[in-house]
């Protein structure tokens, strides 16, 4: 998950237009495609999922499901690469395991608070972009509980970001 230096995944609207602002001439991925490789599958907000609908382009060859109780279909032309979940958090993961999927990557700013809350969480991965948008989507929004993290390991890319990777402490 990207985020600015101040913690907002996108700006007030949905925008995500400060990460196109970075320098990457040679088109490094950032390990994006070994990531990929090393999930079954996603797991996305619906607000997530109508922005990258958005893109005019599909980035993920593996499927992808959308968390939503409120979103009736997916777009036809995703139908063969998106798969809408209903119900809580907690039952999508027990349906999403009973189909052999075992590592899930959750993506989305309010599913990513939920699975905190739930502790349904093993690793964070976060990529702090030098940029402090001063308001917007916040990644972790507010919750009452506090999550304690091991630090695992930190990378500078471009040498202008910062991937840190945190494994969850469960109590």
């Amino acid at each position: 998950m990207a985020q600015s230096l101040d913690g907002y995944i996108a700006g007030v609207n949905g925008e995500l237009d400060w990460l196109d602002e970075i320098e990457n001439p040679d088109k490094n991925d950032f390990g994006f495609a070994d990531f990929m490789l090393s999930i079954d599958a996603l797991l996305m907000g619906k607000n997530t999922y109508q922005k990258v609908a958005s893109f005019g382009f599909w980035p993920y060859e593996k499927t992808v499901y959308i968390a939503s109780n409120s979103l009736l279909h997916i777009d036809s032309e995703l139908a063969d690469k998106a798969q809408l979940l209903t119900g809580d958090l907690p039952e999508m993961l027990l349906k999403l395991k009973s189909e052999g999927i075992k590592k899930v990557y959750i993506d989305g700013g309010m599913l990513i608070q939920n699975a905190i809350d739930l502790s349904v969480l093993n690793e964070i991965t976060v990529t702090t972009i030098p940029v402090i948008l001063g308001n917007g989507i916040s990644l972790f929004g507010t919750s009452n509980k506090k999550t304690k993290l091991k630090f695992e390991s930190s990378e500078v890319l471009l040498n202008q970001l910062v991937k840190t990777k945190y494994s969850v402490i469960v109590a």
